[in-house]
């Protein structure tokens, strides 16, 4: 796993708080391997979280975008965009997965491949 030093410049941005990073990047699967050694909290809250801001923020600027779109409209144009496959592709981009932490299972299953994760 490469350290989330080099996330943060390829992306072009510093985290204020990066044991956040950390827990965003911790897969359910690792937090209950590592139980014991440490408390390893996983992303899964966060990733409530996330998705509500996200659908948040796309639904304000498809808004400002098209002022006269019904909601209807509107609706469809966020769902294309905020979805498994669009967001996994940013992810790709990213190279996210060279920062995940997984589960041996989710390892050995290629896990960091999986759009899901």
């Amino acid at each position: 796993m490469k350290p989330l030093t080099t996330f943060q410049e390829a992306i072009g941005y510093v985290f204020k708080t990066p044991d956040i990073l950390q827990e965003a990047l911790t897969h359910k699967s690792f937090a209950f391997e590592n139980r014991e050694a440490s408390i390893f909290p996983h992303n899964e809250r966060l990733e409530f979280l996330g998705d509500a801001v996200l659908d948040l923020a796309v639904s304000e600027l498809l808004m400002h975008r098209d002022f006269a779109a019904s909601e209807g409209v509107l609706s469809k144009r966020r769902a294309t965009l905020v979805n498994e496959a669009t967001l996994a592709d940013v992810a790709r981009q990213w190279n996210l997965q060279d920062y995940l932490r997984l589960g041996q299972g989710e390892l050995a299953s290629e896990g960091k491949h999986k759009s899901s994760i």
